[in-house]
Protein backbone atom coordinates (compact mmCIF):
# COMPACT_ATOMS: atom_id res chain seq x y z
CA UNK A 1 0.00 0.00 0.00
CA UNK A 2 1.35 3.16 -0.98
CA UNK A 3 1.27 6.63 0.57
CA UNK A 4 -0.96 9.14 -0.93
CA UNK A 5 0.49 12.18 -2.58
CA UNK A 6 -1.19 15.52 -1.46
CA UNK A 7 0.28 18.88 -3.28
CA UNK A 8 1.83 20.84 -1.43
CA UNK A 9 2.87 24.47 -0.85
CA UNK A 10 6.92 23.85 -0.63
CA UNK A 11 8.29 22.23 -3.33
CA UNK A 12 10.61 19.23 -1.32
CA UNK A 13 13.61 17.99 -3.98
CA UNK A 14 14.83 14.15 -3.25
CA UNK A 15 18.41 15.56 -2.82
CA UNK A 16 16.73 17.69 0.20
CA UNK A 17 14.66 14.79 1.60
CA UNK A 18 17.82 12.16 1.31
CA UNK A 19 19.99 15.34 3.50
CA UNK A 20 17.23 15.71 6.02
CA UNK A 21 16.55 12.07 6.35
CA UNK A 22 20.53 11.56 6.73
CA UNK A 23 20.82 13.92 9.19
CA UNK A 24 17.56 12.68 11.45
CA UNK A 25 19.64 8.91 11.17
CA UNK A 26 22.76 10.48 12.05
CA UNK A 27 21.29 12.18 15.08
CA UNK A 28 19.48 8.64 16.07
CA UNK A 29 22.68 6.56 16.32
CA UNK A 30 21.98 4.62 13.00
CA UNK A 31 18.26 3.79 14.88
CA UNK A 32 16.51 4.04 11.57
CA UNK A 33 12.98 3.75 13.61
CA UNK A 34 14.04 6.62 15.76
CA UNK A 35 14.88 8.93 13.02
CA UNK A 36 11.59 8.47 11.52
CA UNK A 37 9.73 8.68 14.70
CA UNK A 38 11.61 12.05 15.36
CA UNK A 39 10.68 13.00 12.26
CA UNK A 40 7.57 12.60 12.18
CA UNK A 41 7.17 14.25 15.79
CA UNK A 42 9.20 17.34 14.56
CA UNK A 43 6.72 17.66 11.78
CA UNK A 44 3.82 17.27 13.97
CA UNK A 45 5.23 19.68 16.06
CA UNK A 46 5.73 22.46 12.62
CA UNK A 47 2.42 21.33 11.06
CA UNK A 48 0.53 22.39 14.73
CA UNK A 49 3.01 25.78 15.22
CA UNK A 50 1.52 26.41 11.57
CA UNK A 51 -2.29 25.99 12.64
CA UNK A 52 -1.97 27.63 15.21
CA UNK A 53 0.19 30.65 13.69
CA UNK A 54 -2.95 30.47 11.07
CA UNK A 55 -6.12 30.75 13.75
CA UNK A 56 -4.17 33.88 15.09
CA UNK A 57 -4.01 35.73 12.05
CA UNK A 58 -7.24 35.18 11.05
CA UNK A 59 -8.64 36.13 14.93
CA UNK A 60 -6.02 39.49 13.94
CA UNK A 61 -7.85 39.52 10.43
CA UNK A 62 -11.09 39.08 11.67
CA UNK A 63 -10.95 41.78 13.94
CA UNK A 64 -9.54 44.22 11.93
CA UNK A 65 -12.47 43.39 9.46
CA UNK A 66 -15.28 44.18 12.02
CA UNK A 67 -13.24 47.25 13.61
CA UNK A 68 -13.15 48.88 10.14
CA UNK A 69 -17.10 47.59 9.70
CA UNK A 70 -18.13 49.24 12.78
CA UNK A 71 -16.94 52.81 11.50
CA UNK A 72 -13.64 53.33 13.69
CA UNK A 73 -11.00 52.93 11.01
Amino acid sequence: MHAQRHDSLVEIHPSEAEGIAAAYLRAADGDARAALVQAITDALTDLDAAELRLVKQRRLISRGYAYCLTGAA
